[in-house]
């Protein structure tokens, strides 16, 4: 199948207004990195609009009361993976098949406007390795998104200080790990916004990517995020590098992330592999071999 996406179905224009797309400052961001680009307003017949034009921060966030309207939303739950199938490009088709049913709600997999290539860390507890993670980022010269859920912010405040002082993102994978599609909206909500309040007053940085726990959603939870002023960020590439126990063979793992290289390209890897960071700094000097650039 082409999908790989449970339960998927297309919004079918029902929701997109042109009065409510624009939300946050997030929203501008391109999906690599949350970073701002100078792009051109574009609006389809449906009148979605499928770019915009980059504002200052403070301008875009006085639009924020500018809403999506969840009523029309299904709360039906859907897991995210990207699959294996790809286009011409090495683009994973699961990745930008995600992006067309539901870009509308401020959600994408793949950077389809940039050839450069984000790595993403999903940082669910700490297992001795994001101190070498951030070294071969440091000395390789490379940007990366880390997606932090409450409980490891607060239990290694070190490191987080150390990703923000070093010019790395850093992303909300929630408080609690819930699964966003089985709350209700005032939890869903508090999931976002409890972490975002901890992350600004402790380390004054404001976050602006959400990576839904699991990767699993609903259009409603969906759009819940963005109306938290966030925009959600899943992934391109991915692969079984979590089991600590099992953990994938290095030589292997190094082929699969650099084959796996393609434009606009996400990659999410997980800090608590210990092949992980063993492999990063070859995977980047790879990737950068084969004509890839990192944000």
């Amino acid at each position: 199948m082409r999908l790989y996406i449970k339960n998927i179905k297309k919004l079918k224009g029902r929701l997109i207004m042109p009065a409510a797309v624009i939300i946050s400052a997030a929203m501008l961001a391109s999906c690599a990195g949350g970073r701002e680009e100078n792009v051109q307003d574009k609006t389809d017949k449906t009148g979605t609009v499928t770019s915009a034009q980059a504002e200052p921060v403070g301008a875009v966030r006085a639009k924020e009361e500018k809403k999506l309207d969840l009523s029309a939303l299904s709360r039906e739950s859907n897991g995210y993976g990207q699959g294996v199938q790809t286009d011409q490009q090495n683009r994973t088709t699961g990745a930008l098949d995600f992006n067309a049913q539901y870009g509308g709600l401020n959600a994408c997999a793949i950077d389809e406007k940039s050839d450069k290539i984000t790595l993403t860390f999903d940082q669910g507890y700490e297992n001795g390795f994001t101190a070498d993670i951030l070294d071969t980022l440091k000395e390789k010269k490379v940007k990366a998104v880390f997606f932090l859920l409450e409980d490891y912010a607060e239990k290694n405040p070190e490191l987080v200080q150390r990703m923000i002082d070093e010019g790395h993102i850093i992303g909300n994978h929630s408080v609690h790990h819930y699964s966003m599609p089985s709350l209700d909206q005032s939890a869903c909500e508090s999931e976002i916004k409890d972490m975002h309040k901890y992350i600004k007053e402790k380390f004054d940085y404001d976050m602006t990517l959400f990576r839904p726990p699991m990767g699993e959603f609903s259009e409603f939870s969906l759009g819940v995020t963005s109306n938290c002023g966030y925009r959600t960020m899943m992934w391109s590439f991915a692969y079984a590098d979590w089991d600590v126990n099992n953990q994938p063979d290095k030589q292997q793992s190094l082929q699969k992330l650099t084959d796996a290289a393609h434009p606009g390209a996400i990659y999410l890897l997980h800090s608590v592999s210990q092949t992980n960071a063993e492999i990063l700094g070859d995977l980047i000097d790879n990737v950068r071999a084969n004509g890839f650039e990192f944000n």
